[in-house]
C-alpha cells in the first residue's frame, strides 16, 4: 500500500520553514527569490503577485538548478534564499521540497498561497507577469 498525497505533503512539509505571507514580503526585502507557479488562468483570476518571477512548475528545478544549462540568472547559487507560491499553499511545498532534494537547501513556499497572502491583505501587482519559460 503506498503512503499516498497526504502522507507525501506532510512529509514535504516536515523539511521546510514555510513563510507566513508577511515573512515572506520581509524574505524578499531581504533579496529573497519569490516563485510563482501557478498557470495563467489561476494568474488571470487571482491575480499576479508584485516581485514575483513566474515558472511553470513542470520546469521549475531547470530554472533553479545553478548547475543547469537551463538556469536563470537569478539562479546564482545553492545557498539563494526561494519562496515558492502556488493557488493555495500545497503544490507549492511538494515543489519547494523538490528543491530542497536539488540542494537548494533555503527552499521553502508560502503558507496558503495566493489566497493566503490576498486574505493578508496584501497588495497585488497591476503590472505584467516576469514570466520565465
Amino acid at each position: 500500500m503506498t503512503p499516498g498525497v497526504d502522507a507525501l505533503l506532510e512529509q514535504a512539509r516536515a523539511g521546510l520553514r514555510r513563510l507566513s505571507p508577511h515573512e515572506t514580503v520581509e524574505a524578499v526585502s531581504h533579496g529573497a527569490l519569490l516563485v510563482d507557479t501557478r498557470t495563467v488562468a489561476r494568474r488571470r483570476e487571482q491575480g499576479e503577485l508584485p516581485g514575483a518571477i513566474v515558472i511553470d512548475r513542470n520546469v521549475l528545478e531547470w530554472r533553479l538548478d545553478p548547475a543547469s544549462a537551463w538556469r536563470i540568472p537569478e539562479a546564482t547559487g545553492y545557498d539563494r534564499e526561494i519562496v515558492v507560491v502556488c493557488c493555495d499553499g500545497y503544490s507549492s511545498s511538494l515543489a519547494a521540497a523538490s528543491l530542497q532534494a536539488l540542494g537548494l537547501r533555503r527552499a521553502t513556499d508560502m503558507i496558503g498561497g495566493v489566497q493566503g497572502w490576498r486574505e493578508a491583505g496584501l497588495p497585488m501587482s497591476d503590472r505584467p507577469a516576469d514570466v520565465r519559460y
